[in-house]
């Protein structure tokens, strides 16, 4: 149990094994009916009509065993999720054990790979670093998870049990707090809020509405961006009419960091498209991965190794096509043993990259699992 918790008090049998919280509405879920570990297998199900609805997450690479099932006990609610006042007394005391690379390690990775983009032949390419944290007492997957959601300005949260992918997966629990929007499909309305470029939020006012405003006019921020826009353009033309696509990015603001955010707006072209199948086609997009995609995946694959589910999708879909699926960021991986959990966090390179700037953006980006983590 969680440092804090309080003795006496029983744990809520509704504790969930899926949850998303959104602001525009979220679901919770218990037990399975059946697990998928194969997307392709879990969108067919859907669109055969044999499935109701599916919930879970997609690895950073989509041919990676994903952590996906056909749910049996299902909560819906219009907006954010309330977290029960059991896990909100819980206090998780964590530490840091090992930066995976070390700073100094990430920040020459970095130099490498913004050498190599000069050079030609890559245009954008993100690359992430971890921390291992430790503690003795055990990890509440829910208590983390209601810390997001509450530190979260939009009450945004996910908590996926990872069981279904099978390896060395069971038992452990992924929890983030992701601002950024996949696709989001209602209806035949087709949505995306693809987050490119970033600057750590200051705890001066004036120095932090100015460097919101160095953000927006930023030329190397607005060309990474820019791949990031003309990727989903290109991936969602053949599955959606009537594009709109706003000609400049706006600002979008978390607790930690602004980002440079455009809202992609459109019509699914066949109704048998899920937002599961929008996900897995336009997933990884240029914001976790890079560009040209399968250049930027084999550096990242040189540099980084194994991602898992950091950089992926967690959502949900149903089989009249509707769900919400956020990319994996903002997040960390608990240990089935609840001694443990990895974090990570990412920054997208490109030519005009700084080295030093981009250790501090992903030092800023850790800190909101950090906190949940009381790290």
């Amino acid at each position: 149990m969680a440092s804090g918790a309080f003795p006496d008090a029983a744990r809520p049998v509704t504790a969930p094994d899926f949850l998303l919280s959104r602001a525009t509405g979220s679901l919770r879920t218990q037990g399975a009916l059946r697990n998928f570990d194969d997307p392709e297998d879990a969108a067919l199900a859907l669109r055969s009509g044999s499935c109701d609805l599916v919930v879970g997450a997609i690895g950073f690479e989509p041919d990676a065993p994903a952590a996906l099932c056909e749910p049996d006990i299902v909560v819906r609610t219009d907006g954010p999720l309330e977290p029960p006042s059991y896990f909100r007394a819980m206090r998780t005391h964590a530490r840091v054990s090992e930066e995976v690379p070390t700073t100094a390690v990430h920040r020459s990775r970095v130099s490498t790979a913004v050498s190599g983009i000069r050079a030609g032949g890559i245009d954008k390419v993100v690359l992430a670093r971890a921390v291992r944290l430790v503690t003795e007492e055990a990890i509440d997957p829910h208590a983390v998870c209601a810390a997001l959601i509450d530190a979260s300005p939009s009450a945004d949260g996910y908590l996926v049990d990872l069981s279904p992918a099978g390896g060395n997966r069971p038992g452990s629990v992924l929890v983030g707090s992701s601002p950024e929007l996949l696709v989001r499909r209602r209806g035949d309305v087709v949505e995306c809020h693809p987050l490119a470029g970033s600057a750590p939020r200051l705890a001066d006012p004036a120095a932090d509405q100015a460097a919101g405003r160095a953000l927006r006019e930023s030329g190397k921020d607005a060309a990474e961006h820019a791949f990031v826009v003309d990727s989903l353009a290109r991936a969602l033309g053949p599955l959606c009419r009537d594009l709109e696509i706003p000609e400049t990015p706006t600002l979008t603001a978390t607790r930690e960091m602004w980002h440079l955010g455009t809202r992609i707006r459109g019509r699914v072209a066949d109704p048998r498209t899920t937002a599961l199948d929008l996900a897995l086609a336009v997933h990884p997009t240029p914001a976790v991965c890079g560009t040209p995609t399968d250049d930027a995946r084999r550096v990242i694959a040189d540099l980084e190794g194994d991602r898992g589910f950091y950089a992926g999708a967690v959502g949900w879909s149903d089989a009249v096509g509707d769900g919400d699926w956020m990319v994996t960021i903002r997040c960390a991986v608990i240990d089935a043993d609840r001694a443990g959990a990895t974090a990570w966090a990412g920054g997208g390179l490109v030519a005009d990259s700084d080295p030093d700037d981009e250790v501090a953006e992903t030092a800023a980006k850790l800190r909101t699992v950090l906190r949940a983590l009381g790290a």
